[in-house]
């Protein structure tokens, strides 16, 4: 039973007033690599959205300064997860996440639809890969976690329950997903990235690994060949016995947050999250939104 005791913890509080601290709960102690790989997932699949994908090529953080970039989303998302929207390290950390996103040209709904991938893809993948199912307790603290987060990001028209978050996700998905040239280029550096932290010879290995994991929606919009059914069945009865192994595992009795991650390589003697990420255009200063107070960001 003690391998639940954090379960029955979350579920004594209040999964709207108290949603950043479940959510943190959920991310450093239960689930922290399985939701490491789902929200790297989740960005990922941003990528064949060609108006997503397009941009990122074009400012070329993903295919030349691909760790970089990688490393300051992970850094700057994690510090609200970590410190909470109220702190100096949240506030920071949005901040710089605003003043990055009004260097370009991003529409409502390309940042709508990001935000609903933080939502869906950890849920879908814990449920099939992790040490057990999220319980509702998380799924509505992580709802109300990124809508808090939206809302300082002055994102439009934000669903309010998980369901419309998946049907959101799961009908722009539908209408917008195509092949763009550029965006591939941007899922090809991912794949090296990826690919480059661990030893030369197992490159392949990976890549195959990782295009196993990936839905067809995915594959066919990047024109990738699908794996054989019997590679993909290898890979995922994997990732789901890695799951059983740790449910048998005692809790977790220290956070493990996205900055302890080994695949954060980029700063070695530690950073600012002021000085993370891309800087802005000439003329765009300052943070576009509005602070709520610390209190009604806990609410939601």
């Amino acid at each position: 039973m003690e391998r639940f005791a954090r379960l029955e913890q979350m579920r004594r509080m209040d999964p709207y007033r108290q949603a950043t601290e479940i959510y943190r709960l959920s991310v450093a102690y239960e689930f922290p690599w399985d939701f490491t790989r789902a929200l790297e997932l989740a960005l990922y699949r941003t990528y064949a959205v060609p108006s997503i994908g397009r941009l990122l090529a074009e400012t070329a953080e993903l295919t030349e300064r691909t760790q970089k970039r990688y490393d300051d989303t992970s850094l700057l998302l994690d510090a609200v997860v970590e410190h909470g929207f109220g702190s100096d390290q949240g506030r920071t950390a949005i901040r710089r996440i605003n003043q990055m996103h009004r260097s370009y040209d991003i529409s409502d709904d390309d940042m709508r639809y990001v935000l609903c991938t933080f939502v869906v893809m950890p849920k879908r993948w814990i449920d099939a890969y992790g040490w057990r199912r999220m319980s509702r307790h998380e799924i509505v603290a992580s709802v109300v976690h990124y809508r808090t987060l939206g809302r300082h990001m002055d994102i439009k028209d934000i669903p309010e329950t998980y369901e419309e978050f998946e049907t959101c996700l799961d009908s722009y998905e539908a209408a917008h997903f195509a092949w763009d040239e550029q965006a591939r280029r941007v899922s090809d550096a991912t794949l090296d990235l990826m690919a480059s932290w661990y030893p030369g010879p197992l490159a392949p290995l990976l890549r195959t690994t990782t295009l196993a994991l990936l839905d067809d929606s995915l594959l066919r919009a990047f024109r990738y060949t699908p794996p054989s059914a019997a590679t993909r069945a290898w890979v995922r009865r994997a990732v789901r016995l890695r799951g059983r192994a740790v449910r048998l595992l005692p809790p977790r009795r220290a956070p493990h947050f996205a900055r302890q991650n080994w695949e954060i390589k980029g700063y070695p003697y530690g950073y600012r999250l002021a000085d993370l990420g891309t800087r802005p255009v000439p003329g765009v200063r300052g943070c576009p939104v509005r602070h709520v107070a610390a209190s009604d960001t806990e609410a939601g």
